[in-house]
């Protein structure tokens, strides 16, 4: 097929695109920064831009990655979020409707979640998150925008029939958390592969997968992160004493952990459950914690990015 992939030069899409081209789909790369998978520097939230490549490009579905994200918070104002979050996310699924396309992606992200109640974690166990969870109070305009991005799949799936597949990604972001600087970067994304993390690369494979089944699912949403040990029984106990529970599970990982001057988490307040998508989509993210244990008991690299020094390409345009 003929694939627009959105925000093509970002961290999702410098995988992705070679993914789908491995996959046998001719890629058009669209970005606001250049990138060695973009074929055109443009925005989505530019209708005319969009439609005229719909029109030169044979697009035949689309894969929606591109966004302003929460980092983008200091960088840009509401308006702006709104136009490429939202009125951008319309604009591809008109033409696609307009073409006749069965199929549409769209990234999304857990983080629409998490409201000011969960982000406080102050109750005395672990918020369990699956596509249940609700009523949804998204605490910033990145989550207003994305929420809103989201509805208006839902009801272009209701009014059109095009297949729209939802995916709210965990973290997978290679530079080091922006908020929390206690631990080092590597000890954090370890820990929060337990519990809210998957890898770029399990991403990516997600993103395809959803590519090729969205005309028979119709319209879904589904949480990716690694598959998490835990059950919702041991909540109480993850939020108390998250240590004791992972020992539970893996035996060996305190002292794993330790030759390598790395810590457990001692609380854990939210656990995101995947379990959906590996039961409706047939997906389940192939890194979780057990890799990152073989890689400490095998000396071995770990199985998930790192790198301090990432500065996104649209970022790194604006310094330029």
């Amino acid at each position: 097929m003929q694939v627009l992939l959105t925000g093509s030069s970002g961290w999702l899409g410098r995988f992705l695109a070679p993914l789908l081209r491995k996959a046998g789909h001719d890629v058009t790369g669209l970005d606001v920064a250049s990138g060695a998978d973009t074929d055109i520097v443009g925005s989505v939230a530019d209708r005319a831009l969009i439609d005229r490549v719909f029109a030169e490009r044979g697009i035949e579905a689309v894969i929606h990655g591109a966004a302003l994200h929460k980092p983008d918070i200091i960088r840009y104002p509401a308006q702006r979020f709104v136009d490429v979050n939202v009125t951008g996310t319309l604009n591809l699924l008109e033409a696609a409707v307009a073409a006749g396309h069965d199929r549409f992606v769209m990234t999304s992200t857990t983080s629409l979640m998490i409201d000011q109640r969960i982000r406080d974690e102050a109750g005395d166990a672990a918020i369990w998150l699956d596509e249940s969870a609700g009523p949804l109070a998204p605490r910033n305009i990145y989550g207003v925008t994305k929420l809103a991005a989201e509805g208006l799949c839902r009801i272009h799936h209701l009014t059109h029939g095009i297949g729209c597949i939802i995916l709210r990604t965990g973290r997978f972001f290679p530079e080091d958390d922006d908020t929390h600087q206690l631990l080092s970067g590597p000890n954090m994304k370890a820990n929060e592969l337990l519990h809210r993390r998957l890898t770029v690369e399990d991403a990516a494979r997600a993103h395809l997968m959803a590519l090729e089944q969205a005309p028979a699912l119709g319209c879904e949403t589904f949480i990716l992160s690694a598959p998490t040990p835990f059950s919702r029984d041991e909540v109480r106990g993850l939020k108390q004493d998250a240590s004791a529970v992972i020992a539970r599970h893996f035996p060996d990982a305190a002292s794993l952990y330790a030759r390598q001057g790395w810590h457990l988490p001692r609380s854990i307040g939210r656990v995101y459950d995947a379990s959906r998508a590996e039961r409706i989509m047939g997906f389940r993210c192939e890194t979780d914690f057990g890799s990152v244990l073989a890689a400490l008991r095998e000396g071995t690299d770990m199985p998930f990015a790192h790198d301090a020094n990432y500065v996104s390409p649209q970022v790194q345009s604006l310094a330029d």
